[in-house]
């Protein structure tokens, strides 16, 4: 297993545009999200697709894989960060220098479709890659960066808080969408009512997952992680109770659920019920049947803010009766 060296002032941060052309889309947005990294202390480079759209995607498969090549290569480079998901990251798999990152690791994060990218290089390389905060949505938020969120980055990457730490439940959260070009005010905070058992027990593993909708488009490739024995996290965005009960029942029939040791369900942003008189976990169990592991759900992570980041790949304890996730280990040295 491969960490990444924790960042400081004064490093420098790659920007990567692995799928939709959102700096294009979104120019202010992402601008303030550049900025915020500035004020945050770090030195920024532009990836070479950051300005280029063709229709629903920033540009070609092989543009985008070189993208990522180049700041990969680039050893004044410490951090590589995504501006948004998309749809096709998963295009890019084949063509990344996994060798080289291996050689000389780096942090790389971001979430949603780059989940693709995450667990193809944490399985390729070893090298723990982070669930988190992206440009656009993320430390582009107006008036400016959630403090919640940036706490939460600051933490993980920059070792403000050492293993062994549990995560704490944010007091507050939001999913309110509001137009990015448009915007004019903060987003309204709500509640938070906090994580919820759905599988009582306790079980330790290697904290792996991402994006649910994501995962379709290369599990069971060579790109896709072994999960036995694994604390596997998943979260969505804007799908319905029937999408989710395909891609839920995609894990099931591909035998994840007996190979995993626990469970962590992230909120759901914009969820659609189409008037179902069941819920999403109770979907869930459902499908999952008699499969006894600790499951815990409507935790704060993915599309939702603020949202924690998690180091895929780090030892970790799930704990559902006294609904605590605790990191074991640090993800970056």
């Amino acid at each position: 297993m491969l960490k990444p060296k924790a960042l400081k002032k004064g490093d420098t941060v790659g920007i990567i545009t692995p799928s939709s052309p959102a700096p294009v889309l979104f120019r202010e947005r992402y601008q303030r999200g550049l900025n915020q990294l500035e004020k945050m202390g770090f030195e920024i480079i532009k990836g070479s697709c950051s300005n280029k759209i063709q229709a629903y995607r920033s540009s070609s498969i092989i543009e985008r894989a070189e993208e990522i090549n180049e700041l990969i290569y680039n050893d004044e480079v410490k951090a590589i960060i995504s501006t948004i998901g998309g749809l096709n990251s998963n295009s890019l798999l084949p063509y990344i220098d996994y060798e080289y990152l291996k050689s000389k690791p780096k942090v790389v994060m971001g979430y949603s479709d780059v989940t693709a990218l995450l667990l193809g290089i944490y399985t390729k390389t070893g090298l723990t890659t982070f669930y988190g905060p992206a440009i656009i949505p993320s430390f582009g938020e107006f008036p400016e960066m959630i403090s919640k969120g940036k706490e939460y980055f600051e933490d993980i990457v920059k070792l403000k808080k050492r293993a062994p730490f549990s995560l704490e439940v944010p007091l507050e959260w939001t999913e309110e969408r509001l137009d990015w070009n448009l915007q004019d005010r903060g987003k309204e905070m709500a509640k938070n009512d906090g994580w919820i058992t759905l599988r009582e027990g306790n079980a330790t593993g290697k904290l792996i997952g991402g994006n649910l909708n994501t995962m379709s488009g290369f599990i069971g490739s060579e790109y896709f992680p072994n999960l036995k024995g694994a604390i596997l996290f998943i979260e969505d965005s804007f799908k319905d109770m029937a999408i989710q009960e395909r891609s839920l029942s995609m894990l099931k029939v591909a035998g994840v659920f007996d190979e995993i040791a626990g469970l962590v369900i992230g909120k759901h942003e914009h969820f659609n019920d189409l008037g179902s008189p069941f819920s999403l976990d109770e979907l869930l169990i459902e499908i999952i049947g008699d499969t006894n592991i600790p499951i815990l759900s409507n935790v704060d992570i993915g599309h939702t803010f603020p949202s924690h980041v998690f180091p895929i790949g780090i030892e970790v304890n799930l704990d559902t009766i006294q609904r605590i996730i605790t990191f074991l280990e640090d993800g970056v040295i």
